[in-house]
């Protein structure tokens, strides 16, 4: 039997999870002829290459391949060009996934009319500590939190997305648009993102829809650390710049654009919030104040983002 799947799990220092993500791959309902398992190092200096190829040395579809160049989306190119399955499928390392996860992949990309160019679904949170009260649901979206519906249904608008701790391509559409740039994603522990807004926005100009289906779902673990303010005035900044880089991609503005654009968003937005943040500061509203303050981050990162990024 040939490879249909192949489900690729790119890490950096998570030997804490790793172990946990790879079993659920080994879990899976899927017959294993059926499907191989890669997981690629992106330059680990914890006990990753010990847990891959000692651990788990006794299964048999699971490869490792060490990346030296740092980067999530290095790692995830190395990863689909090594493939051996029809179909792409990215797990995070910190996450499990579901027994029938690669099923059900294969079931929507098979059955599915048209045939979407992505597919992905439910991601669930696992609280390592108690949810903050100031962490709304819009907010909680930062932490890889996906519940869009209990029905499966295509995306028609960019206000509903998928997140790449779950997700698959079919393989001859990476090749296509050669994947994932490497210019966004997160390299080491900055928080750089937009590389699958990216991807996505390629394939949906090549005619190939979105998918969800809440049925491929897998549980995310959320780290104590990102239940701290400052690692969400963190995440939204660097959100903000990442979506300039995604525009400038995207729309390739002039450098006079990217000022005007700037002096736009400073005199109709910054400005107004700053003085609705300090009238919120005297009325003891905390969830107002902390979303504001984020908000705010996120357009000073994007102010950031479209003065010095050039591709």
């Amino acid at each position: 039997m040939s490879i249909q799947i192949s489900a690729i799990i790119c890490t950096f220092n998570r030997e804490a999870y790793l172990a946990k993500a790879i079993q659920s791959l080994v879990d899976q309902t899927l017959n294993n002829d059926l499907y191989e398992i890669i997981v690629v190092d992106n330059n680990s200096t914890d006990k990753t290459r010990n847990i891959v190829t000692v651990d788990f040395s006794h299964i048999n579809n699971l490869s490792y391949i060490f990346e030296p160049i740092q980067g999530l989306s290095q790692a995830r190119n190395t990863g689909w060009k090594n493939a051996a399955g029809e179909f792409v499928a990215y797990l995070d390392d910190d996450a499990i996934a579901s027994p029938q996860w690669l099923e059900n992949i294969i079931s929507a990309f098979r059955t599915i009319t048209p045939q979407p160019g992505v597919v992905g679904g439910k991601i669930e949170p696992i609280w390592e500590a108690p949810r903050p009260f100031w962490l709304s649901d819009k907010l909680a979206r930062s932490l890889t939190i996906i519940n869009w519906s209990d029905q499966p249904k295509f995306f028609d608008d960019n206000r509903e997305w998928l997140a790449g701790a779950n997700i698959a391509y079919p393989k001859t559409l990476l090749e296509l648009t050669n994947g994932f740039n490497v210019n966004l994603g997160r390299k080491a522990n900055n928080l750089i993102s937009c590389e699958e807004n990216l991807l996505h926005h390629h394939l949906k100009q090549q005619g190939y829809r979105i998918y969800y289906h809440p049925e491929i779902c897998v549980q995310h673990h959320i780290h104590h650390s990102r239940l701290v303010k400052e690692w969400h005035f963190k995440r939204r900044y660097w959100g903000g710049f990442s979506s300039s880089i995604l525009e400038i991609y995207i729309s390739k503005p002039s450098i006079l654009r990217r000022w005007k654009n700037a002096a736009k968003i400073i005199r109709k937005e910054i400005i107004r919030d700053v003085k609705k943040l300090l009238k919120l500061n005297k009325t003891n509203q905390e969830i107002e104040v902390f979303e504001l303050k984020c908000f705010l981050l996120s357009r000073l990162g994007y102010i950031h983002g479209l003065m010095t990024f050039y591709s």
